[in-house]
């Protein structure tokens, strides 16, 4: 396991799911880690769980001074912040293109895009200024190919997966380590909410098709390390089986 003591990770989205899992694994390995969630009953509950490592903060990720003040709040008990890892995103309402609610599909965007951009936002300046950090965005095969009823899925996930390489390509050079991960489908709610709208051949998959959250968090941690360095800038695949193996996931 990468040991990750005194490093600060914050975690959009770890209210439940990949991202309670993956808050879960990194302080088992040692971090700090801020729980950023718009669920604050249920953040709470996983910090006092995980112990005095953890910080439960309140936020809606669509709203950039509630994702500054998160940082800002971060850096201020941990005095910090190495790993920032966007897991945070919707996937309801699913629905095709000709019936969309426009202020329902804006809002989809306004969690799966701007919250990671409003994330990299606060971050960068902070790893900058420390001359080294870690951007991991949660991305999804759905970035890269189109899926019935869902638009704004697909076009959030494809837009957030080109901001990760506009990362790289910005502040590389500057110490920051940024990739997305890719982890095909997960046993997590958003599952549930797919195979509750019955549309299209993702919502028919058998629940023992999906792999469990940990494996993602497992891969992030690995990420983490050097041995991910040769990804940097690109996207990890789950579904890649040399990468499963690389990170032990058999």
């Amino acid at each position: 396991m990468q040991d990750m003591s005194g490093q600060t990770v914050l975690i959009t989205g770890a209210s439940r799911g990949i991202g309670a899992d993956t808050a879960r694994t990194f302080a088992a390995a040692g971090a700090n880690v801020a729980l950023v969630a718009r669920s604050g009953d249920a953040i709470t509950a996983l910090a006092n769980e995980i112990g005095a490592q953890a910080i439960a903060i309140p936020c809606d990720v669509s709203d950039y001074d509630a994702v500054a003040g998160a940082v800002d709040q971060t850096v201020a008990k941990f005095g910090g912040l190495d790993v920032l890892i966007g897991n945070a995103g919707v996937i309801e309402p699913i629905s095709h293109l000709a019936t969309a609610d426009p202020a329902e599909w804006g809002q989809v965007i306004d969690i799966n895009l701007k919250g990671i951009f409003y994330g990299m936002r606060a971050a960068l300046p902070v790893m900058l200024a420390a001359g080294k950090g870690t951007i991991l965005t949660i991305s999804s095969g759905a970035a890269h190919g189109p899926v019935e009823a869902w638009s704004h899925y697909c076009a959030s996930k494809a837009a957030a997966a080109m901001l990760t390489r506009c990362v790289d390509k910005e502040n590389g050079a500057a110490g920051i380590r940024a990739m997305g991960l890719s982890p095909g489908t997960v046993a997590t709610q958003l599952q549930r909410e797919i195979k509750a709208s019955g549309i299209n051949p993702v919502s028919q998959l058998d629940w023992s098709d999906h792999i469990p959250a940990d494996w993602p968090a497992r891969a992030l941690l690995w990420m983490c390390s050097d041995a991910a360095d040769a990804w940097l800038g690109q996207e990890i695949s789950l579904r890649d089986p040399d990468i499963r193996a690389a990170v032990g996931l058999v």
